[in-house]
């Protein structure tokens, strides 16, 4: 008889435990929406696939929470928020990369400039 009890109890306790949702994923949410802020802050824009990307999960994202799917809405985040700090990294290596070509561009006038001296 107190095998059956302890028996049906843990048989109860196990599907309570088994029908526990996840929680909000409030603070990645967060998280991923500064990502995409900061990413467009820097000049990402919908030129980099990976920023289109982030935005188009976060939507899915804010659309898992509202369902109250916070295990998908955790995971669409979590991809959003690499997507938006990749598209971060791509346009600041670009930015980078124009200020070199203009700079190199600037000492070859230099050098031109300074053999042409008499």
């Amino acid at each position: 008889m107190i095998q059956r009890r302890i028996l049906a109890t843990s048989l109860v306790v196990m599907a309570l435990v088994g029908c526990t949702k996840d929680p909000a994923p409030n603070e990645q949410m967060r998280l991923t929406e500064q990502a995409v802020e900061q990413a467009k802050a820097v000049g990402a824009d919908e030129q980099i696939p990976e920023m289109v990307l982030a935005e188009q999960k976060l939507a899915r994202a804010q659309k898992n929470m509202n369902e109250e799917d916070y295990k998908r809405a955790r995971m669409f985040a979590e991809q959003a928020e690499l997507d938006a700090r990749l598209a971060e990294g791509r346009a600041l290596t670009s930015k980078s990369e124009k200020q070199l070509a203009d700079l190199n561009a600037r000492i070859k006038r230099l050098h031109k400039q300074l053999g042409e001296m008499p």
